[in-house]
């Protein structure tokens, strides 16, 4: 029977690579001369470290048009408060891995609701849909990709 599975997934070496260049433009940037700002990744989270918060909203946006740049969904990024202590800003943007099962849930019963000849089950981080025809499956994944769960899905496992 055909299957394929929906997951969430970010490739960590493009994040490195977004990092790395958006941390470029910022030592060749004007508006960024003579000031302590940085981009880093540790653990799925990307900081940005600046000396006021205006210059966090510029960064941020300098890591989005990298990341899109890179071919990445600026949906993964989930932004954080703005910390400020001392007189360094810092916000942090977490990397959406996997599906939670909210979200999981969500989407069995979008899949559901479509009324198409599939069956979703969750799996652990993704959610395996499995149908008698190719042509539900690719409705399927139409359907998925036209939905606005705030989440960028990849179908991966596409088996005949």
């Amino acid at each position: 029977m055909p299957s394929f599975d929906i997951v969430s997934e970010l490739d960590n070496q493009e994040v490195l690579n977004t990092v790395d260049n958006a941390n470029r433009e910022l030592a060749t940037r004007f508006d960024f001369r003579g000031v302590d700002a940085e981009f880093s990744l540790t653990d799925q989270v990307v900081t940005m470290k600046a000396d006021a918060e205006f210059q966090l909203q510029q960064m941020l946006d300098i890591f989005r048009a990298k990341a899109v740049q890179r071919g990445l969904d600026v949906r993964s990024f989930k932004e954080n408060d703005v910390v400020h202590s001392g007189k360094t800003y810092s916000q942090s943007l977490s990397l959406l891995q996997g599906i939670d099962s909210a979200t999981a849930k969500k989407l069995v019963k979008l899949i559901k609701e479509s009324k198409v000849k599939v069956q979703a089950a969750i799996q652990g981080e993704q959610v395996r849909v499995t149908g008698k025809k190719r042509d539900d499956l690719q409705q399927t994944m139409a359907l998925v990709k036209q939905s606005d769960l705030e989440q960028p899905f990849q179908f991966t496992n596409f088996r005949d």
